[in-house]
Parts: C-alpha cells; structure tokens; sequence
C-alpha cells in the first residue's frame, strides 16, 4: 500500500461540477493525487475553510491529532477562500446562521447574498476574507507546529485559485498580493506550492468548472489531482517519515 495524504481543505477539495461531494469521490483531487502516488488520501475540509480554519483544526480535531502519527504527508490546500471580497467582518458574516427566530435569519442572510456583490464591486473586493499577512500567520505555525511533531513530514501546499463567481462581483483584488505572500512564505519555509492559476485557472475563467464560477468541473480535479502528484513525487514511502 501506498503513502497516506492528509488534506487540509476549503470546498475546492471537495465541490465538483454539480455541487458537494463525499470525501471518498475518486474524481476529486485529491484521490486523484494519492492513487497516482499509489497510495490513499484523508480529507479534512469544510465550506469556505481559510488557513486560520485550517490551524484550528490542526490543534483542536482529536481525530487530526490521530492521523497525523500515521500519515507520511500533509498538503495544506487552504488559501483560496482567505482572498475573497468580505464586505462584513467575518464574525458577523459567519454569525448569520445564528440569527433567530428562523424567519428572521432567512430574510437576513437572502439580503446580504443580494447585497454581496454589489457591495464588492463598490468596496474593490476588499477587505478580503482574512489578510494575506494573516493567511501566512497561520500557515507558517501550522508548518511549525508539524515539524515539531514529525519533523521528516513531508508539506505541501498550494497558492491560491481564480474565480469568476458572480456571487462576488467577479472581484479578486487581493488574490495577487495573497500569492505573491504566501509564494515567499513558501520559499522560505522549504514548503512547495502549487500554482492553481497556471493549473486551473483558464478552466475556470473560461466557464468549463462549476456555474457559481468559483469551483471545478471533472477535468479540473483531473488537474489539480496530476499537477499536485508530480509536485508531491517521489512520494516518501508509508512509514518512511515519524
């Protein structure tokens, strides 16, 4: 049997052409990464995760701090969602589920989806999800942290994807700056990261991926999935790292 990846994730890891899928859909990335490696993947994702999202369930998922003695690489492929246009704080934003009664939470939250893109447009896409200073923060503690518990652990990540979603104007302005940080951080820290732009980024800008125009359709997991294995490979054998 064949390394074992542990993926850290936001809904890029698990969306496909048609909406959410279950983590052990073969078509998705990262299955597609790990059977090229021959081996098996664990993903550990949730909708609109950022790399602070990512950290904290490094520290706070017991089930993480169990796979993390037994895996032999970790892909950090969070990122994405940290650039997006963020027209509330992201404490009232995420706060709206809690809203009640019901009514009142469902008249509140169809507003703001109405009001979001227009309001992105108006605020230059900013500010952004989480601040690419921050998004580096806790990538680099996360890294730090996996090294003080498996300090042979294979890390890999990745910069961030592209959109056209009309859900947010079709505005990115700080995906640039948010690549460019985290491109240098990766330098730094000995982390390989892969382009999503260059690998998937005309298959998103052109239409082929998800309608919402942010996720990917079949062809671009197929990508990402090849493109990540070839940055992964030579692959550490299971047991090879801990």
């Amino acid at each position: 049997m064949g390394p074992r990846l542990l993926v850290f994730g936001d809904s890029l890891s698990f969306h496909g052409p048609e909406g959410p899928c279950a983590a052990d859909e073969p078509r998705l990335w990262p299955n597609i990464a790990a059977a090229a490696l021959g081996g098996t993947a664990d993903l550990v994702a949730g909708i609109g995760w950022t790399a602070r999202d990512a950290w904290w369930s490094l520290t706070g998922d017991p089930r993480v701090w169990a796979d993390l003695h037994h895996v032999d690489a970790v892909v950090l492929a969070v990122g994405s969602m940290d650039t997006l246009p963020s027209p509330l704080p992201t404490y009232l934003r995420t706060g709206l589920r809690y809203l009640r009664p019901d009514p009142v939470r469902r008249v509140v939250r169809k507003a703001y989806l109405a009001a979001q893109p227009r309001l992105s447009v108006a605020f230059r896409g900013r500010p952004a999800v989480l601040p690419a200073k921050l998004t580096v923060q806790y990538l680099d503690t996360a890294v730090s942290a996996l090294r003080v518990l498996r300090p042979e652990l294979p890390i890999f990540g990745w910069l961030p994807s592209v959109h056209r979603a009309a859900a947010y104007g079709n505005v990115h302005t700080a995906r640039p700056a948010a690549a460019a940080a985290m491109a240098a951080w990766g330098a730094r820290a000995g982390v390989p990261l892969l382009d999503l732009e260059r690998v998937v980024g005309e298959h998103v800008l052109s239409g082929a991926g998800n309608p919402d125009g942010m996720h990917w359709g079949w062809p671009g997991h197929a990508a990402v999935g090849e493109a990540m294995s070839v940055l992964m490979a030579p692959a550490p054998a299971p047991g090879h790292v801990g």
